[in-house]
């Protein structure tokens, strides 16, 4: 399995378990993840970024066969294009994470957008998780909403040459992103997440209507353990070859990683 959502360092407002490279890997280990993209928990509550990516790095340095670095860059943080530009060129991280609500800008905006352009001319992967925690977890010092659907969809139609993987997200059926036939490009994949494999059953009509290879395994360790997104995958009534995409092949290809 690869993972396209994972954090390691520390998070602002709540202790992380399994945050260490070593501790992460242990636990990928314990559940057969062979890779996963980790980007800083640090970095979402931060001002200025660097330092978080900078870190990241550095606790990577010895594992990267296993753990892929992306870079988070706030638009609206001035030096942001040196910092993309040292993170991608010195650091090697192979894409990028935007956290809208908590650097307090809008994916449409022109900041984001040009960053969105620079990313994809470095053949950055963009990756934009909906929602870090849960409500219930959250402390009453802030209250950061979810980035909403629309403003996504806005961005894909935006930059139709970028490629996105939205992270950590539900809903999206009653949206343009998982309606067939929407006119959106098809420049996006989506995470398993949050969305149910049961009952309401969001993901297999999700991989219905925009097929087995836009859907991404990511389970957001280690602020979540990674057992519920694989059991999603498992009780997905879909053949075993479009598990194996949803599982692996999808993430090796826009990570451009050898299998």
């Amino acid at each position: 399995m690869i993972d396209i959502n994972a954090y390691l360092g520390h998070f602002a407002f709540r202790q992380l378990r399994h945050n260490t490279a070593p501790e992460l890997l242990r636990l990928m280990d314990s559940r057969k993840i062979r890779q996963a993209a980790v980007s800083s928990a640090d970095a979402i509550a931060y001002r200025n970024v660097q330092p978080a990516n900078e870190q990241l790095a550095a606790e990577v340095e010895h594992h990267r066969d296993r753990l892929i670095p992306f870079a988070v860059i706030n638009p609206t943080y001035a030096g942001w294009a040196d910092d993309l530009a040292t993170c991608q060129e010195k650091l090697g991280m192979k894409g990028l994470r935007l956290y809208p609500r908590w650097h307090n800008y809008k994916l449409t905006d022109p900041a984001c957008l040009e960053l969105v352009k620079a990313a994809t001319g470095r053949g950055m992967l963009i990756t934009i998780p909906v929602r870090v925690e849960d409500p219930r977890q959250r402390t009453w010092l802030v209250e950061i909403p979810d980035v909403p659907l629309a403003e996504i969809e806005g961005l894909v139609r935006a930059a139709p040459s970028a490629q996105f993987a939205i992270l950590n997200g539900l809903g999206y059926t009653g949206s343009a992103l998982g309606r067939k036939g929407s006119g959106l490009p098809a420049n996006y994949s989506i995470d398993v997440g949050r969305m149910s494999a049961v009952l309401a059953n969001e993901l297999g009509r999700l991989v219905e209507n925009l097929g087995a290879d836009r859907i991404l395994f990511g389970s957001g360790m280690p602020f979540q353990y990674p057992d519920p997104a694989i059991v999603k995958v498992e009780v997905l009534e879909v053949s075993a070859a479009d598990k194996e995409d949803i599982l692996t092949r999808n993430a090796a290809r826009l990570l451009r990683l050898q299998l």
